[in-house]
């Protein structure tokens, strides 16, 4: 089985669900997950965890994302982008200070309700189910945050702006509400995901592309024997890590890590006190990266947070 991440370029007319599909196939495996999804009209970043790396999509989801936008004002639709039924039209007769002034003012903290075509959950149901069925139930606001906004062209009824956001942040939505606050209204006529966390646009491969690296790493290897190793483009499970201190547990101490068992800071070859300070990264005296660890003050050791186990 292969135990990574890949940055895959979602193309526009894929799901995010299309786009684990076919790499099962492409993998001839099961255990797949991507981190976040993309509307099937958007494209860009999606990472993709393969293996046992599916254990750290929750965390990749929780991540901060940049996109690149354009909103086109005028026009109010019910899911809030192009593609979406016209409920309202009016003429834009907004200025640019203005439209630049309005857009701007939605950075830092702000409170969004998400719309009703997305696939958060009431009461067991998915919101777009219930849309497409006529439905529309009552969404609580929610805290979210605009990290910055950098307007990139201003070509009236159309604002190009590219924005790095907190997790949860419906760009949709965000048009709708410049286009609201403006007085015109406003939809989201094109999305494009340019970064989550470090997996950045220019690294993505298109579906295409992985299908015919897969082809070349692999050639005549049947896929029972197919490893991270074969796939220079698979990340591996702890370069997402590398925020944190790297630790090694000696052979001696096999035994207890290998259990999935607290460490104590004895067991670390070369220990220090700054890695009690946040999570640390656990490796054997293989190189094997067997998961991410936390001091606890209350016991004086370390406590599994995650484990991977990488061979």
């Amino acid at each position: 089985m292969v135990n990574g991440i890949i940055n895959v370029y979602k193309e526009k007319g894929y799901t995010s669900f299309d786009v684990v599909a076919k790499l099962r196939g492409i993998f001839k495996q099961k255990k797949i997950g991507h981190t976040g999804t993309l509307d099937p009209d958007a494209e860009g970043v999606l990472p993709v965890c393969l293996g046992k790396a599916t254990k750290v999509c929750d965390l990749l989801t929780d991540k901060s994302k940049e996109y690149e936008a354009v909103l086109l004002l005028g026009k109010v639709t019910d899911t809030q982008d192009i593609t979406g039924t016209v409920l309202e039209e009016k003429d834009v007769k907004v200025t640019e200070e203005a439209v630049r002034e309005t857009v701007l003012s939605f950075v830092g903290d702000y409170m969004q309700i998400p719309p009703m075509y997305s696939a958060l959950k009431v009461n067991g149901k998915k919101l777009c189910d219930l849309a497409r069925e006529g439905k529309t139930v009552e969404r609580q606001a929610r805290p979210v945050k605009i990290l910055t906004i950098d307007i990139l062209d201003v070509t009236l009824p159309r604002v190009r702006m590219r924005v790095h956001c907190s997790k949860g942040t419906y760009i949709r939505t965000l048009c709708q509400d410049i286009g609201e606050k403006l007085g015109c209204g406003g939809c989201m006529e094109s999305l494009l995901r340019t970064q989550v966390s470090e997996f950045l646009l220019k690294d993505a491969l298109k579906i295409g592309e992985i299908e015919q690296l897969v082809k070349e790493c692999t050639k005549e290897l049947p896929p029972e024997a197919w490893s991270r190793a074969h796939f220079p483009f698979v990340r591996s499970v702890d370069s997402v890590f590398t925020q944190y201190q790297k630790a090694v547990v000696p052979e001696q101490f096999a035994k207890v890590l290998y259990n999935g068992n607290r460490i104590e800071p004895e067991m670390i070859r070369s220990f220090e006190a700054s890695m009690q300070q946040k999570p640390i990264r656990i490796y054997d005296e293989k190189d094997h990266f067997i998961g991410i660890y936390e001091f606890q003050q209350e016991r004086g050791n370390f406590k599994p947070v995650k484990v991977f186990m990488e061979e």
